[in-house]
């Protein structure tokens, strides 16, 4: 067995190894929720190296910069992170102390060459398949070489990372993500995701079973199940048949302890019966679904390659209602994709009329160098995108805004997650995934209350707790 290799034991330590001193670790984390359950599974790996996590970048000895590549200038606000790193390294340097500089997740996996050659003062660059491997890249980079460690793993990563309920510091939050599935097959012109983090990959069953019994375990009550293509999820039962990300939420729901589940991001493609069934039946499996559908044109849609019109989009969130009511809707939009014309815009306006969304995201187009969309005739004037953008925006605000206020009189079970700024303030997360404030000195972070609705802030709500 290699190093790169090697097995961790029960405590989070490679087999045989000795105890290390204890140093410091900060993570900047950028981009998606995968990204942030990335962090932490990378910290828990770091935790065998004797690092514990510091929120503090001039405490640490180690800084790694987890990195998302799908927004606009992605690598050069990395680049320009790395440059502020270069003198903090320089000036530890001349204090005879370590300073290490890692770039991990997916901008190190398209660009881990380039990051070495422009920027000598990184130690590690680590894609997100192989992030496992982290502590052995560490350890090559103290011998002076400088480890660029982005092919894909063959081994499975999460069978290499440690126990999260044994590392050191491992008690979580009574929230929590578990990455279910990874990549993405769809090919959506405008995405760099297939190139970045690869194919679809689904995580067997009985290893997200056994992870989320020990976040239980830990104290955590709601768990957000994750996939940059979460409902494409699919493995097989003890009995060897084809399951979907369905069926797992029915099976998750049976542990014990567990009150809350959710999952994103979804692909409208993959929303399939048992999965809407599970809405119908599982009341821990909150009433809120991000539901991406881009754009409210067919011409466009077909441009983006999302293989869905935007009738069928509209047909298959009238199903979802029809099965759980109450849910509320989050999607994402682009707008000025090349060739979008006035009509195609209004199309997607109309389609936000009609749907209705509690919460969205919403961007101006920017090409990805690599990506099909980047090579399309016909781009959209900066102009013009920022006019329908605002557009757009204006309409989204005002739906969420309305459906905030909507909620106000009513009453609803609230997870407690951390303290308000206020003495005796605590905030929760609605079912609809709103922040919360409420006045609950007699509660605690982890329970369950039951409060009403009194006010709707531009981004949170107001409660009190209800009687009886």
């Amino acid at each position: 067995m290699t190093q790169d290799t090697a097995l961790l034991d029960a405590t989070g330590q490679p087999e045989g190894a000795t105890a290390v001193a204890e140093r410091k670790v900060f993570i900047k984390t950028y981009g998606c929720q995968m990204n942030v359950y990335d962090s932490g599974r990378m910290t828990d790996a770091l935790a065998a190296e004797g690092y514990i996590a510091t929120e503090t970048m001039d405490d640490a000895d180690l800084v790694l910069l987890n990195t998302c590549h799908i927004r606009e200038k992605a690598a050069e606000k990395v680049y320009s992170a790395l440059g502020r790193l270069r003198e903090t390294k320089k000036a530890r340097a001349a204090e005879g102390r370590e300073f290490m500089i890692g770039v991990a997740g997916c901008v190190a996996q398209a660009e881990g060459d380039e990051i070495a050659r422009r920027e000598p003062a990184v130690d590690v660059v680590i894609g997100p398949q192989t992030y496992h491997r982290l502590p052995q890249a560490l350890r090559r980079a103290r011998t002076g070489e400088r480890v660029v460690d982005t092919e894909y793993a063959l081994e499975d990563k999460f069978e290499h990372l440690p126990d999260p309920a044994k590392v050191k510091g491992g008690v979580r939050n009574v929230t929590a993500f578990l990455t279910v599935q990874e990549g993405c097959d769809k090919f959506c012109t405008f995405c760099v995701v297939p190139y970045t983090r690869g194919s679809e990959v689904s995580r067997p069953i009985a290893q997200i079973v056994l992870e989320a019994e020990k976040l239980v375990a830990s104290g955590v009550r709601e768990l957000t199940l994750l996939g940059q293509n979460v409902n494409a999820w699919h493995g097989t039962d003890a009995a060897g048949r084809a399951i979907g990300l369905g069926e797992l939420l029915y099976r998750l729901a049976e542990i014990p302890g567990l009150a809350r589940l959710r999952y994103t991001t979804s692909h409208p493609r993959d929303m399939d019966d048992r999965l809407i069934e599970a809405h119908r039946d599982l009341r821990m499996l909150m009433p809120y679904l991000h539901l991406p559908v881009q754009s409210g044109s067919d011409r466009i849609l077909k441009a983006m390659n999302r293989r869905h019109k935007a009738s069928e989009y509209i047909a298959l969130v009238e199903r979802i209602r029809a099965a759980r009511p109450d849910i509320a809707l989050s999607g994402d939009f682009i707008v000025g994709f090349p060739g979008e014309t006035d009509a195609d815009f209004q199309a997607t306006m109309d389609l936000v009329e009609t749907v209705g969304y509690a919460q969205a995201y919403s961007f101006k187009y920017s090409t990805r160098p690599g990506t099909p969309g980047a090579d399309l005739p016909d781009h959209v004037a900066e102009e013009v995108k920022v006019e329908r953008l605002a557009r757009l925006q204006e309409l989204l605000l005002k739906q969420q805004q309305d459906f905030s206020r909507s909620l106000i009189g009513r009453e609803i079970d609230l997870l407690l997650e951390k303290p308000g700024r206020m003495p005796g303030q605590l905030i929760g997360r609605s079912p609809w995934l709103q922040s919360v404030n409420v006045d609950a000195n007699a509660s605690k972070i982890g329970d369950i209350i039951n409060v009403r609705i009194t006010a709707a802030g531009p981004n949170s709500l107001f409660a009190e707790v209800a009687e009886g």
